[in-house]
């Protein structure tokens, strides 16, 4: 963190209450814009407008904060979906990992929700996600994107029937995770296609986001045949120049690992799994959004396998 941000813990500080509230808002942040680091840029520029607000105008601080967080959020998302327009590829928010034991985990919506809510307008996205995730009142809602509360409702409603399908309808337990990627691990760096099959749901997706900056296939492949013959013809890479696993762990709330593969490429790869069978696969790839990760110093390269 750059030295002129404040300090997160420090008791008796003068920004305490800041201190307090920076992991929910850092939250609010990265939910809206599915970047760490864009993220922190905001939950930064926010601290500077506390630093510099009438705090004995200001009521209630976190309703504050989550304001200011929410508004500038919505400023910077008419700008990320127009970058994202023309973005190389799948894309897939930065990957927030986590150690699988992890007793109280950062992540509150799995990586199929976020995906999910990039298909919402920001003020259907923004009224979702601080109802439902972060039990914000739909009166604070209405203030803070400027529209009444009646239409809040209407907004988080439209929302819930957009990501309904997203919200897994068996959740996995963790040990149960843990063996399902483990095994996926295993049979895809073998090349054992047998055991991959029976991994794999009928109409499971795999999604890899490379980002433009290093190899990964263009578009999302559908069905089980296709990600089979997908890593079929891996398996051979695979066997030249064996993929490095540096982890298992929690990626945005799922099970899966890090790995280093060919060409020193950093990789994150998160499973979704419903009724013991993998029914998503989420790969990332692209090194800006792994900057993060405190893997990122080590391996860098731009090769395949996806």
């Amino acid at each position: 963190m750059p030295a002129d941000r404040p300090p997160a813990t420090r008791p008796g500080a003068p920004d305490a209450a800041f201190a307090a509230l920076r992991p929910q808002l850092v939250r609010i942040a990265y939910r809206m814009l599915g970047s760490v680091a864009d993220a922190e840029d905001i939950v930064h520029d926010a601290y500077l407008r506390w630093a510099a607000a009438d705090r004995t105008s200001v009521g209630e601080p976190a309703a504050f904060l989550r304001t200011i967080v929410a508004r500038l959020c919505l400023n910077e998302l008419k700008a990320a979906r127009r970058r994202r327009e023309t973005y190389f590829g799948p894309w897939l928010p930065e990957p927030i990992v986590e150690a699988e034991d992890a007793e109280d985990p950062i992540d509150a919506i799995a990586l199929p929700l976020m995906v999910a809510l990039e298909s919402l307008s920001p003020l259907e996205r923004a009224a979702f996600l601080l109802h439902d995730v972060f039990g914000v009142g739909f009166d604070e809602i209405a203030a803070t994107i400027d529209r009444t509360p009646a239409a809040c409702r209407q907004l988080a409603s439209r929302a819930r029937g957009h990501v309904r399908a997203a919200r897994p309808r068996f959740p996995v337990s963790r040990q149960q995770g843990r063996r399902i990627a483990a095994a996926f691990f295993a049979a895809s760096r073998e090349g054992d296609m047998a055991a991959l099959r029976a991994l794999l749901a009928e109409d499971v997706v795999a999604c890899a986001d490379g980002g433009g900056r290093v190899a990964a296939s263009p578009h999302a492949l559908v069905g089980r045949d296709p990600v089979l013959a997908r890593h079929a013809a891996m398996a051979r890479d695979f066997a030249e120049v064996p993929s490095r696993l540096l982890r298992h762990a929690l990626i945005d709330g799922l099970p899966g690992f890090v790995t280093v593969e060919a060409g020193d490429v950093l990789q994150t790869t998160a499973l979704r799994i419903e009724d013991g069978r993998i029914r998503a696969l989420y790969v990332v790839r692209n090194p800006d959004k792994l900057r993060h990760l405190p893997e990122r110093g080590v391996h860098r390269g731009a090769a395949p396998p996806w």
